[in-house]
């Protein structure tokens, strides 16, 4: 552990999308809270990416598409300048060597396997490398962390990664951290939402709703007349003005529920940069979203958050936020798959409407209380 607490320049390791990077800041604001001076950059995909200028934590970032990794669907072609392709492997060995960091802490799902990354910064000339791994990495690690989960546990992937840093001193004994997930809109970004906002006649001082309809898995995706019916109960009740987010690729499903709806609601779909989204969602008085990485951003932004929540996994859920989680409960529950193999999506559209607009009343009557910083809905620890 010693030799950790004289490391400055550490690489963290997270090639996946956005809400999994948000669910290691955490961790990451306690490595680097741990150590006066020390650097954090992250090693991730182009998604996950995105999301480095609102992580206070983050230094610098290196985008790559890891060949070992699931593809996103969803990827935008030009990477940055700086990050390598799926055959440029060799290429980020060289450019980790030349940056010279001290340690690397790999972050990865139980899921996932770590020892391609550790390989690669093996190769890179990193002297301290730490993950979870279930097989022995001999020299791949010098920090092995055994992995509980799942023959052990279920946590969720926050307390995952606070695990893992944990174990070379970070934070140290004693140090308070916030738990909160960090995401922080730059102030062009709340400019430019409130202006948006208030073009289409929404008074961003005022309580309004936010509603989130796509996700990137097709699995985790509430049916689109469900969220048209809930869209026709909330203008009923609360009867606050709705604004509807999604992607440019999701606009069409955005536009498709309006219609199907039949009741006045804002799209800002296709129109919100990521960091626009941020401040959107922060002015918003409770959000309704699917399980992605918006419902991350409602998390690290402090924005009560009513979660449609497929049942593909269970480590996901929001994080030190109100919230309420719902879903219904099917034999097939943590099928760990993009797509409902079962064909019925049943632990989605199993959920009423009239679940969701009470849930986002009892959120609405609790905003003026102190935030509860509790749990999740679903019980994470199970054993095999």
């Amino acid at each position: 552990m010693s030799a950790w607490r004289d490391a400055r320049r550490i690489l963290c390791v997270r090639l996946d999308s956005l809400g999994d990077v948000l669910m290691c800041t955490p961790a990451m604001r306690a490595l680097r809270a741990a150590v006066p001076g020390r650097t954090l950059t992250l090693l991730t995909a182009p998604a996950g990416a995105a999301a480095a200028p609102f992580i206070p934590e983050v230094d610098d970032v290196i985008a790559h598409r890891a060949a070992w990794m699931k593809a996103d669907p969803h990827a935008a072609a030009d990477a940055p300048s700086h990050a390598p392709g799926h055959d440029d492997g060799l290429a980020l060995v060289d450019l980790l060597a030349a940056r010279a960091f001290d340690g690397a802490v790999i972050f990865t799902t139980y899921t996932q396997s770590a020892l391609p990354a550790a390989l690669l910064c093996q190769l890179a000339g990193i002297p301290l490398r730490l993950a979870h791994c279930r097989e022995n990495p001999y020299a791949l690690l010098s920090d092995w962390a055994p992995d509980p989960e799942p023959s052990g546990m279920v946590r969720h992937e926050v307390q995952r990664q606070l695990a893992l840093v944990r174990r070379v001193g970070c934070p140290p004994a004693g140090m308070a951290l916030s738990p909160r997930l960090s995401f922080v809109p730059r102030a062009r970004d709340v400019a430019a939402a409130r202006a948006l906002l208030r073009a289409d006649g929404v008074d961003p001082d005022a309580p309004w709703l936010l509603l989130h309809p796509g996700a990137s898995a097709a699995s985790r995706r509430y049916p689109p007349a469900q969220w048209a019916a809930v869209l026709r109960l909330l203008t009923e009740r609360p009867g606050l003005p709705l604004v509807l987010t999604g992607s440019a690729a999701e606009a069409p499903l955005v536009e498709d529920i309006r219609r199907a709806a039949g009741v006045p609601a804002v799209s800002l779909a296709g129109r919100l940069g990521l960091g626009e989204l941020g401040a959107a969602l922060a002015l918003a008085a409770v959000a309704v979203a699917n399980n992605t990485g918006p419902a991350h951003i409602a998390a690290a932004v402090g924005t009560p958050l009513v979660a449609l929540y497929a049942l593909t996994n269970p480590q996901h859920t929001p994080w030190a936020v109100p919230n309420r989680v719902l879903f219904h409960d099917v034999p097939c529950r943590f099928c760990y798959k993009s797509t409902c193999r079962a064909g019925h999506h049943s632990c989605l559209a199993g959920v009423v409407p009239e679940r969701v607009a009470d849930a986002v009343a009892m959120l609405l009557q609790r905003a003026a209380s102190k935030p509860s910083l509790g749990g999740s809905g679903i019980a994470l620890k199970t054993t095999a």
